[in-house]
């Protein structure tokens, strides 16, 4: 009988693995070193004039499954803490604002068709815009991971 039970949880596991479900609950979300947070839960990498910009581990974590992701124009413009795009998920629509002013040089096309990437690697595959910053100045109204981290903390007690 153990054998059955096992084998059962194994091919659980593997399922879940494949379907990218968690098997365990998560206690808190993952928040990252070398990023910079916006308090609308948008992050931002920043390698020399290029910024990429994505929606946050915690902001995934509560919208639930992401099933579309609504992409801005390349070449448009977006300024820090407006509206360039989108997320809908199977509890809500979220609007995603940049953390950034710039030029959009890069939309990360793979999410119109596995919108899901947002959720399942939200600081790495499921980027949202590379933007050619026009204001690096900007990036120190951000916070950093353990500011972040906190106001993550506070929000979720309120």
């Amino acid at each position: 009988m153990a054998m059955a039970t096992s084998s059962r949880l194994f091919w659980a596991s593997r399922a879940a693995a494949y379907l990218r479900i968690s098997t365990f609950p998560r206690a808190f979300s993952t928040v990252l070193k070398d990023l910079k947070y916006a308090d609308t839960h948008e992050w931002v990498k920043v390698e020399g004039d290029s910024a990429t910009v994505g929606i946050t581990d915690h902001a995934q974590d509560h919208l639930g499954d992401v099933v579309f992701v609504e992409l801005p124009e390349v070449g448009s413009s977006v300024s820090q803490g407006n509206n360039f795009g989108a997320v809908e998920s199977v509890k809500a629509t979220s609007d995603v604002n940049s953390p950034v002013s710039g030029e959009v040089v890069e939309v990360n096309e793979k999410l119109s068709e596995e919108p899901g990437l947002v959720n399942a690697s939200p600081y790495d595959k499921g980027w949202i815009i590379k933007v050619k910053l026009s204001d690096s100045g900007e990036l120190n109204s951000l916070m950093d991971d353990e500011k972040y981290s906190k106001f993550c903390e506070e929000e979720d007690n309120h």
